[in-house]
């Protein structure tokens, strides 16, 4: 009979040092990269002080401290020291203790109230209009309305390869426009799991199918306000005067889109070809279950309930219902009719919500404290308007291949309108549009958006698999973003 080594095997002892060696590592490396983000927001406040920088005589201790805000963000955002909505809420937390703080740098001796600025972000009407919007996607998720309606439409096509192709990329591209990118991509992948199945990896046609789902999901966003978050960052950073309704912003945002999608779609289907497309392409999965009573009655009210959402939306400026205030119809609904519980409403990407609210509060900051016009004022009169529209719309699409979206567009949409400000508040649109346009171009990498990272996770591609369309996408995104708007406004 054995004897119960009670100190474990040399194997998991080694095993559990190795886990715990690695956990220090990696917690070491966290608190470094936070701390460093904290010194560098406290060198950007005091540094220019002592040094005497003459450009920094002209800026009040308000905006100071909020540029050193700014900074930090910025570093913790591109660093990931902490998670991307955690920054957020760092943000309105730094915020409040510093700027709504009474006698403070920002707020007058006695006003207790100024706090309430920079959280007013949460109530902000664009986080509303997000808001409406996941609740329509949880939704068709839950009845199941997403996967019926996306397996109809290419069961139609599933036949033929360029076909499969060009309705892959549409259905998720339309789907987009209203729901989670990263919840489409999940959803088209699973619904074409078939097709996948039939190729090896490697396969050229195998590669440009599973690459459409990301790309159609990342482009599909730009379509809407609530189709991805830099959108709404790039809404909120514009004055009330030039700020454009949904509608508006369709007619700004889609057609680029729709361009960048047909180009993506013919390098897609000229790359799949090399393997040639002589193969028999099986059924795409259906859910051919029929829905009955209660479940049939819900995904009845569902689909009522988003075209009338979205009519409402696109016709904010006939029947002047706001658009965030739509939102409160499918919230109200749903609940009412218990097709979304108190489960459900937990499930709601609320982290993408508090990042959004950190970087809306972010740039009501930059704007209110005066730092904006510091930024415009740095600006040389030699410098063209549209070099700037075309520096930042680079760097925007640099910095979104290399972190979040929704971080490069809240750390760039109110510098950027803070150098255009001498251009007058209606340069904002030139500016802030194409930024988040360029933002959402950025595909280059697996880690520059989660649907390329869902597309990685079904093991047919590699990561060097996304350089090619995604460099197409990182040049054509802010040329066609920045043509299209002066072409139209």
């Amino acid at each position: 009979m054995e004897q119960e080594n009670p100190g474990g095997s040399p194997d998991t002892r080694a095993k559990s040092k190795r886990i715990l060696g690695n956990f220090e590592r990696g917690l070491v490396a966290t608190n470094v990269k936070f701390f460093s983000g904290v010194l560098l927001g406290l060198l950007t406040f005091y540094l220019p002080t002592w040094l005497g920088i003459e450009a920094f005589e002209t800026l009040n201790p308000a905006a100071h401290a909020t540029l050193a805000i700014l900074v930090a963000a910025a570093f913790l955002w591109i660093s990931e020291a902490i998670p991307a909505f955690a920054v957020g809420v760092l943000v309105i937390a730094t915020e409040i203790a510093i700027l709504g703080k009474p006698g403070g740098v920002y707020a007058a001796a006695g006003d207790t109230k100024a706090w309430t600025e920079f959280v007013g972000a949460w109530s902000a009407s664009i986080m509303w209009l997000f808001l409406g919007g996941f609740v329509l996607a949880e939704a068709a998720t839950k009845t199941g309305l997403d996967k019926w309606m996306a397996g109809k439409i290419l069961g139609v096509f599933g036949k033929n390869p360029t076909l499969l192709l060009a309705s892959t990329m549409g259905v998720t591209f339309i789907f987009s426009m209203f729901m989670s990118n990263t919840a489409t991509a999940a959803m088209m992948i699973t619904v074409a799991a078939p097709v996948l199945a039939i190729f090896p990896k490697g396969h050229s046609f195998g590669r440009a199918f599973i690459l459409s789902v990301p790309v159609a999901a990342n482009l599909g966003g730009i379509g809407t306000i609530i189709g991805t978050p830099p959108n709404a960052i790039a809404v909120g950073g514009m004055a009330a005067e030039v700020r454009p309704d949904f509608l508006q912003w369709m007619w700004y945002g889609l057609p680029p889109a729709l361009i960048l999608a047909s180009i993506g779609f013919l390098f897609l289907l000229y790359k799949g070809k090399k393997d040639g497309m002589d193969f028999e392409l099986p059924q795409l999965a259906q859910n051919t279950d029929q829905p009955t009573g209660k479940k049939k009655m819900q995904i009845v009210i569902v689909a009522s309930v988003f075209v009338l959402t979205v009519f409402l939306w696109m016709t904010e400026s006939l029947f002047h219902i706001p658009a965030p205030v739509v939102s409160f119809i499918p919230i109200a609904a749903f609940s009412v009719t218990g097709v979304l519980v108190s489960k459900d409403m937990r499930k709601l990407p609320w982290d993408v919500l508090l990042l959004l609210a950190g970087g809306i509060s972010l740039g009501g900051a930059v704007k209110s404290t005066g730092l904006a016009a510091w930024i415009g004022s740095l600006v040389p009169s030699t410098l063209p308007f549209l070099g700037i529209i075309i520096a930042f719309s680079l760097v925007g699409v640099i910095m979104g291949n290399l972190m979040s979206h929704t971080a490069a567009a809240s750390i760039l949409v109110p510098v950027g309108i803070g150098l255009v400000a001498s251009f007058g508040v209606e340069s904002q649109p030139f500016l802030a549009i194409p930024l988040a346009i360029a933002c959402s171009s950025a595909m280059c990498l697996p880690i520059s958006t989660p649907p390329n990272a869902v597309a990685l996770a079904s093991g047919k591609i590699e990561a060097r698999d996304f350089l090619g369309i995604g460099l197409i996408m990182a040049v054509l995104g802010p040329t066609i973003g920045i043509l299209w708007l002066h072409l139209v406004m």
